[in-house]
Parts: structure tokens; sequence; C-alpha cells
């Protein structure tokens, strides 16, 4: 059973409907039903947009951390090795076996304290960071003692 309702239209509407219905297995209300029902997927179809878009959204932010943390490992790593060439004197050549075997040495236990660090997940990397942030974020607040008035000298 379909309800009868009696909708207003503007004058433009209502001469389409009307010249749309005289074809062949249409009807107003035929018509109109189809719109309405269309009108109805759409609304459907927007909030799957939004949802989309939220999606988008969150992945743009992660990429953009992704980014931020790449860029902080990159300059991490060029500055460390800058550094190290640097200093780093060069080795006499009746001393080359033996740097060769503490580097060997030094390098395992750095793959070792990696492979620990990634098991239990501490990073190193970020914990810096987030120190460097903390402790730029204190520097920009007036510390208490200041403005305070000393009366023992």
């Amino acid at each position: 059973m379909k309800l009868r309702i009696q909708p207003y239209i503007s004058p433009e509407n209502f001469h389409w409907l009307k010249a749309m219905a005289k074809r062949p297995g249409l009807s107003e209300s035929t018509i109109i039903d189809g719109a309405v029902t269309a009108y109805r997927a759409g609304e459907s179809d927007n909030k799957r947009e939004a949802a989309i878009n939220r999606r988008l959204d969150r992945l743009t932010r992660q990429f953009g951390r992704i980014e931020r943390d790449n860029l902080v490992l990159a300059e991490t790593l060029a500055t460390f090795v800058h550094y190290f060439l640097t200093v780093t004197p060069p080795v006499p050549a009746n001393q080359v076996e033996a740097a060769r075997a503490k580097g060997d040495m030094r390098f395992d236990l750095f793959v070792r304290q990696v492979a620990e660090a990634l098991r239990s997940g501490q990073r190193i990397l970020q914990n810096a960071v987030e120190d460097v942030t903390a402790d730029a974020a204190s520097l920009e607040r007036e510390p208490e003692h200041m403005g305070e008035v000393r009366t023992d000298a």
C-alpha cells in the first residue's frame, strides 16, 4: 500500500514532472518515489564519503609523523657520521687488526642493544626527542624562583 502526499514544487519542476510522466511506463508517483529514493541513497553516500575523508585525514597525519621521524633519523645519522669522521684519528698501521677486532665487538654490542630496544618497545630516539621537546617547553615557562625577591643578601 502506498501513501498519498501533496507536496509543493516549483513551477519549473512541475512542468518537467508532467512532461516526464507522459512517457510510457512512467507516472508522477513513480518519478517522485524514484527521486526520493535517489536522494536517500545520496545521503548514505555522503556519510560514507565523510567516513572515508576522516580516514584519509588520519592517514595523512600518520604519514606526516613518519616523514618527520625519518627526517629526524636522517639528520641524526648525518650529524653522527660528520662528528665521527671529524674527531676520529687515523689508526696506525700496526694497530689496524686490534682496532678492527674492537670495532667488530662494539658493532655486535650495538646490534644486540638495538634488538633489545625493538623487542622491549623502548625507543631511544623517541625518548631523546621527547626529552628535548620537554626541555624546550620547560625553558619557555618562567622558573618558579624567577621573580622572587631574595631577602638574605
